[in-house]
């Protein structure tokens, strides 16, 4: 179980300590278990949730938002903030876009862009509440995170000597595409025709943004990836939020 708790304790904030650097196999294998934790967070969600039953819904929204951000302790909206960053102020070359990715500070643009998703994905969720359609609280973790999965099986990674390098490089490739498919049928089978509906618009998302990837860096990067597990999960939100 060595690469589910590096898993855990990459995707978020939980307090997961390992006994040391792990082999570059498991940081591989540990891709494969990215979905499990997307369930995880599903169902603390889910739980919470139900929890805040009877709670304002601009408040019950609000607290389920704020709980989501502190699971993963931000970091994929970190990424997502770079990235943003990155491709405005790339001007379309590529070692300039790497370059500002390293940058720690946000300009305007990663600003907006993290207001604009976090309210997005703050009205999505209010709207589940308001028709009491809490799977996709499982159904977006679950898929973002498979997304991410999809993308190192599928993408160079850009950044030689990293610690995505060693992930892309050690990730069991025939498990890996076993495991997307069945989180794929999963969520069909939780959802019915919106599950279906959310994987479609998911997966028609990953390919654009994965092209995007490509044109631009010829691959990915950890913040690019970050990057695409936030706006994966805000269009199934919003798929489910749109077809309720």
């Amino acid at each position: 179980m060595l690469p589910f708790w590096i898993a855990l304790q990459f995707l978020s904030s939980l307090p997961i300590r390992l006994p040391g650097m792990p082999e570059p196999s498991a940081l591989g294998r540990s891709l494969l278990f990215y979905p499990l934790v997307g369930v995880l967070f599903g169902v603390l969600l889910m739980a919470l949730n139900s929890v805040l039953g009877g709670v304002p819904l601009m408040l019950h929204a609000a607290l389920l938002l704020t709980a989501w951000v502190l699971l993963s302790g931000g970091l994929h909206l970190d990424g997502l903030a770079d990235s943003a960053d990155a491709w405005l102020g790339g001007f379309g070359d590529r070692e300039r876009t790497l370059s500002i990715m390293k940058d720690p500070r946000s300009g305007p643009i990663a600003v907006v862009t993290l207001v604009l998703v976090l309210l997005l994905k703050f009205t999505a969720i209010l709207a589940l509440i308001e028709s009491h359609d809490s799977v996709a609280l499982l159904l977006a973790p679950v898929i973002g995170r498979s997304a991410m999965l999809g993308l190192f099986l599928t993408t160079p990674y850009v950044r030689a000597g990293g610690l995505g390098q060693a992930l892309a490089d050690h990730l069991p490739r025939r498990d890996a595409r076993i495991v997307l498919l069945l989180s794929a049928v999963a969520c069909v089978l939780l959802a019915g025709w919106a599950g279906l509906i959310a994987v479609m618009v998911a997966a028609g998302c990953f390919f654009y943004l994965r092209l995007l990837m490509l044109r631009r860096l010829g691959g990915t990067t950890g913040d690019t990836a970050g990057a695409l597990l936030e706006l994966l999960e805000v269009a199934v939100l919003l798929a489910f939020a749109i077809t309720l």
